[in-house]
């Protein structure tokens, strides 16, 4: 499946160590992640991790369209809870897809947990036959 995490400043830290703890399960899968995040946690876990741009380059925005085109299966979106003084459009936007097109999201630690150990016993299966580049769907359709 395709994984997208993304982890505002704040909570770079904590998505590392939340990533540590599940590298064996998140192994198994293609993750992407924006780019400064990536780079965390692919040097403490030693994961393949698709670098994105950073979520200031448009690093969220490229995940949004992936999950447009549904590329992504799960998003794994730590961000930073502390009060703002503007709205953010693209983060509201990015989960305003996730619903709409039925993607998974945990935006804290206890339901990134929730979706990982889900993945893990298979009870997300079902993205494998709705999103239409996933190896179920390709070997189907004969393209490889």
């Amino acid at each position: 499946m395709e994984i997208a995490i993304i982890a505002h400043d704040m909570k770079k830290e904590l998505m590392t160590q939340f990533c540590i703890a599940y590298a064996g399960i998140l192994s198994k899968h293609t993750l992407c992640a924006t780019s400064i995040t990536a780079k965390y946690i692919s040097e403490a876990t030693g994961l393949h991790i698709e670098r994105l741009m950073t979520s200031e380059q448009v690093g969220e925005q490229q995940i949004a369209s992936r999950i447009a085109y549904n590329e992504i299966d799960v998003l794994l979106y730590f961000r930073d809870t502390r009060p703002k003084d503007y709205y953010d459009e693209t983060e509201n936007e990015l989960l305003r897809m996730c619903d709409y097109y039925n993607i998974p999201f945990a935006t804290n630690i206890a339901m990134a947990e929730v979706l990982v150990c889900a993945l893990d016993r298979g009870d997300l299966d079902w993205r494998e036959i709705v999103n239409p580049r996933s190896e179920y769907n390709r070997r189907k359709s004969g393209h490889f």
